[in-house]
């Protein structure tokens, strides 16, 4: 690494190709990041087993999150008759919903870092059983407004914060191949609510669609009372430093003077099977492990962040002219356009000519979506390979664009998937050219863009991976409300065909700028450095202190 490249934001020693690195490694000498610490209550420490049993009861949260957000479009019609409303109207809840959805990553990010995770996600169960209970009982579409209202606000975890709870707990070559898992839980949601929710309607109506979602989330709220962990952990600074040091020990070995003894220990053991390290003897045993009632507590209380709500709240803002981060919430936000699309369209063409579908059988049809997103998953694995397989090539160094070469698989699904759905039923072709080839292949674009843009900015700007998400799932969700309220006008201005061909030049142009971003982004990177490292200072922006 030159000295140009010295601690540019991103660029970061990932492989220890010479084995002599005093860091924590994992198998084949990947360095850790962040490193554990010697706390025996730090996440990073836990075993693989913990952090996989940690994650699955998240994957389940955010997936019934997803449920309650996107499950309604087979139900539209039904609405549209029981309250005499339009569809126009059914559109505003919708936006409502991806509005709340931004406003609580605002404001429930904050409220985690300082109070804990488990404050917040359980918090957010029972404001979900309340919204489907408002549901279950609406008599008009204010009511549905209300539900979306709240029901956006209590979703919003499933945006932002188990991301977080991923960084927390996982390292950093590991979070590509995690972070898929959450962006399928997402769409996965999102998919087969709409399959259920068919055939609720059909059967004992519409209502028990919410009742059902009440008596799940009231057995979440038990499963994750008594077992999530608490990952909320603060890391002190000399915990940032990393890169610092590897690049004093690097240079110690280019200028000829030898690696002191414990330079050159290796304090890893690796566990079994797994890339995480044991490392039990820098383990701090004055330090007591928390007792399980402990880790049952709702707020947080020696770990949380010590900065006023205030100063979290306003931090991600400070990252608005950062060209990576407006680029993934960009192309994130472009999911949400095409995840509109197909909840607002659905009912409309499925339920008329030629299709002529029931309830059920157009919820069916998100079966396409589901099976792309489950094919999508892998991309998670596939990134993280290609970046390891780069910063080998790299002489161990990893920059973030890595990530992005994976682009070009979400590039041309998105626009076969597009033009597929849109003018196929435009067209009137059998239902498997709309369903498989058109929605199947948006929902593996959707599921593989999301892992890529979320994995290449938190490692663009790791100090602030938290500021970043926020950002990012704010724009996405800003974009989505806008296309909520403009898809249904834009259709009937249009018709359907223009519309897709307008949507399929956008996913080009969208979806292709990551070509921008792999020629220029460590040069976007080295100009927002001097920005980056003042802004990642925890104290910088503190008005009010704690």
């Amino acid at each position: 690494m030159s000295s140009q490249d010295e601690l540019v934001p991103g660029t970061v020693h990932l492989i220890d190709l010479e084995g002599d690195l005093d860091v924590k490694k994992g198998h084949d000498n990947i360095i850790l990041r962040p490193p554990p610490t010697s706390n025996p209550n730090d996440p990073l420490r836990w075993s693989q087993r913990k952090k996989q049993s940690q994650f699955f009861l998240l994957f389940w949260l955010a997936t019934f999150l997803a449920i309650t957000v996107n499950f309604s479009g087979p139900i539209w019609d039904i609405w549209v008759a029981d309250f005499n409303t339009s569809y126009e109207k059914l559109n505003i809840s919708s936006a409502l919903c991806f509005l709340f959805l931004g406003v609580g990553c605002l404001l429930l990010q904050p409220t985690a870092l300082i109070f804990g995770r488990r404050f917040v996600y359980l918090s957010c169960v029972v404001l979900m059983m309340v919204a489907n209970i408002i549901g279950a009982v609406s008599t008009s579409i204010e009511h549905l407004y209300a539900v979306n209202i709240i029901g956006g606000f209590a979703a919003a975890p499933c945006d932002s914060l188990i991301e977080i709870s991923v960084t927390d707990t996982f390292f950093q070559h590991e979070r590509a191949t995690y972070l898929s898992f959450v962006i399928l839980c997402l769409y996965f949601g999102s998919d087969i609510g709409p399959i259920i929710s068919g055939y609720i309607a059909d059967t004992v109506g519409w209502r028990w669609c919410f009742w059902l979602q009440v008596i799940m989330f009231g057995l979440m709220f038990i499963w994750a009372f008594f077992f999530m962990d608490e990952t909320c952990f603060r890391r002190s600074e000399e915990d940032m430093v990393l890169e610092s040091d590897i690049l004093q020990q690097i240079k110690s070995r280019e200028s000829g003077y030898p690696l002191s003894d414990t330079e050159r220990k290796k304090e890893h053991a690796v566990e079994t099977g797994e890339e995480v390290v044991s490392d039990n003897e820098s383990v701090d045993k004055s330090i007591p492990v928390r007792s399980y009632w402990r880790k049952r507590q709702v707020i947080e209380t020696e770990y949380g962040d010590t900065r006023s709500w205030l100063c979290i709240f306003y931090r991600p803002f400070f990252l608005i002219t950062f060209p990576a981060v407006l680029w993934c919430g960009l192309v994130y936000g472009a999911q949400m356009m095409w995840l509109s699309l197909l909840a607002t369209t659905q009912a409309l063409i499925y339920s008329s000519e030629p299709y002529n579908f029931s309830a059920g059988s157009t919820g069916l049809t998100n079966f396409g979506p589901l099976i792309g997103s489950l094919i999508g998953l892998g991309t998670g694995p596939l990134v993280d390979w290609i970046t390891l397989r780069m910063a080998r090539k790299n002489n161990g160094i990893m920059e973030p664009e890595f990530r992005l070469y994976a682009m070009v698989l979400p590039l041309v699904t998105n626009a076969i998937g597009l033009l597929a759905y849109g003018l196929g039923a435009w067209n009137g072709n059998p239902w498997p050219v709309s369903v498989i080839i058109g929605q199947g292949f948006l929902g593996f674009a959707m599921s593989s863009s999301g892992t890529i843009c979320l994995t290449y900015v938190m490692d663009c700007y790791h100090r602030m991976a938290s500021e970043a998400l926020v950002l990012v799932l704010f724009i996405r969700n800003m974009i989505g409300m806008g296309f909520t309220f403009a898809i249904q006008p834009w259709l009937d201005r249009n018709g359907l065909k223009v519309t897709t061909w307008l949507m399929f030049m956008l996913s080009v142009v969208i979806n292709g700028s990551f070509i921008i971003l792999v020629l220029y982004g460590k040069n976007f990177r080295r100009w927002t450095k001097n920005s980056y490292y003042k802004f990642s200072d925890p104290t910088f922006g503190e008005l009010f202190k704690r």
